[in-house]
């Protein structure tokens, strides 16, 4: 009998189920869009019922849409946007606040009388991170601070808190699973990245109490069985794997080796490289945390750029430029490059290596020549800007130049992105064969844990190459556009 691997890959703007086959092939999937609330300038919430219910209809899908029965299933891998943190009730299951998404920026108050108070190299040291609202801890206490009751039902034991691939597993196995895995604890700045154990002079600082934390584990291993999914068909399914979705892309590229790279083009842009066993800590606005936990735990630095994808749907639903995202390339290939333009899309602030909460979003250089695909191309620039950003962060802190860059993620479809990326790092871009390497990573993991492959130089075998980019632009010019694109970001920061 043929082995399948039931991915669900729980994302900002999408959840997603992909079924793959023991030679790593995507055999069916389903995808919904999700809904974002935001009330307020640089809010971004969503609604946990939503997101569980989007979820559990793509599994439904995925099942009924094709030949491949539910008990033919040995294994359910989850990854999730991480930092997104969701409140609910212990005894209900009701959400007692919204998810506040990873993008969201209310709690910037909470990140800034830590920062005055002198925190950040501690808090740095313990978790890894910098104080800023991105992480969980901020969120929740924001969410005891700000929602009547909150925090006098989590001191009596009636809250649970968990990122979303805790809020799936609890659903999943009808709430008799309270757990996460060691990335998404390591993405909540209460866990210590030394001791890997939640902090309790973090859990004091924020007035967080230890009864609402979930059990932490490794990324592969088996959790408990999706009772729920019985609701489909009569089958005890484990969940077999856990691990944050930018973590899971660079397992799922295969990246297993010390200085081994990736980035991520989906509503953010991250990239992440491989450290292996050793916790480096940066100097130049990269994050130290945990790449999984599997045959022991290693670890990763990692660059985070709010604003990729997301940049190219707020071209396509706000500015009304196109119908389809899709559409965005046929547009950047009717004129040559942006002709000056400039787009900063700081809608949430900017990430790595600015760290800047307050920063907006800005255009430059605008002419009465400028035309519709010049913005386009200049937003869909901004990507490859942001993620040379970043790069340079890697190079400094490894100390080499960064040859190869393998990239995956909805927007890594795009050719003149990713020829631009090429051009702009002056980098060789290899984009896999499976560009959904997120829920790759998780199937891998979960079918690491339930034998359906021995070990990662099975899966090395199993990894594809589809295309390679390499720069075609002199150094002059690459120098040239970065120096423009420095100028934009520091108008940027300025104007607040």
């Amino acid at each position: 009998m043929k082995k399948y691997v039931l991915s669900i890959d729980q994302g900002t703007t999408s959840s997603r189920a992909i079924i793959f086959d023991e030679k790593a092939k995507a055999v069916a999937s389903s995808q919904m869009e999700l809904s974002l609330i935001t009330p307020h300038s640089g809010w971004v919430e969503q609604n946990p019922f939503e997101i569980w219910e989007t979820v559990y209809a793509v599994i439904k899908d995925v099942i009924n849409d094709s030949p491949i029965n539910l008990c033919d299933i040995t294994g359910i891998g989850i990854t999730n946007q991480r930092e997104t943190t969701i409140l609910w009730d212990k005894n209900t299951g009701k959400p007692i606040y919204n998810a506040i998404v990873w993008q969201s920026r209310q709690s910037s108050s909470i990140c800034e009388d830590l920062i005055e108070k002198g925190y950040p190299e501690s808090i740095k040291d313990k978790t890894g991170l910098l104080i800023n609202p991105y992480f969980s801890a901020s969120k929740i206490k924001w969410i005891f601070d700000n929602v009547p009751g909150a925090k006098e039902k989590a001191k009596n034991g009636e809250v649970l808190f968990g990122t979303v691939d805790t809020y799936l597993i609890w659903q999943l196995t009808e709430g008799k699973v309270h757990a996460t895995d060691l990335t998404n604890a390591s993405r909540t700045m209460l866990f210590n990245i030394n001791d890997l154990a939640w902090d309790k002079d973090l859990l004091a600082l924020f007035d967080i109490p230890e009864s609402i934390l979930p059990n932490v584990k490794n990324s592969s291993e088996i959790y408990g069985y999706a009772t729920k999914l019985k609701t489909i068909e009569e089958c005890n399914i484990p969940i077999a794997a856990v691990i944050g979705d930018q973590q899971a892309a660079l397992f799922g590229q295969c990246c297993f080796d010390a200085g081994d790279i990736k980035n991520t083009y989906g509503t953010g842009c991250f990239m992440l490289m491989n450290t292996k066993n050793k916790l480096v800590k940066s100097q130049y606005g990269l994050l130290t945390t945990i790449a999984w936990g599997y045959e022991g735990v290693e670890y990763a630095l990692e660059g985070s750029v709010f604003v990729a994808g997301s940049a190219v749907q707020w071209l396509r639903d706000s500015m009304r430029m196109f119908e389809k995202s899709s559409d965005c390339e046929k547009y950047s290939d009717r004129v040559n490059g942006s002709d000056g333009v400039y787009v900063v899309p700081a809608f949430v602030g900017l990430g790595t290596p600015y760290w800047d909460n307050d920063a907006r979003g800005a255009v430059f250089g605008l002419t009465r020549g400028t035309k519709k695909e010049h913005f386009i191309n200049a937003t869909v620039e901004s990507i490859a800007y942001q993620s040379r950003d970043v790069m340079e962060a890697m190079i400094a802190n490894a100390g080499m130049k960064i040859h190869s860059l393998a990239v995956d993620g909805g927007a890594s479809k795009n050719n003149y992105l990713m020829q631009f990326q090429a051009n702009i790092l002056d980098c060789k871009i290899v984009r896999s064969e499976c560009l959904e390497t997120t829920a790759l990573g998780a199937a891998y993991l979960a079918g690491l844990a339930t034998k359906i492959w021995k070990d990662k130089n099975e899966l090395r075998r199993l990894h594809g190459v589809e295309q390679i980019f390499v720069s075609n632009m002199n150094e002059k010019k690459r120098q040239e556009l970065y120096k423009g694109w420095k100028k934009a970001v520091e108008a940027t920061r300025v104007f607040k």
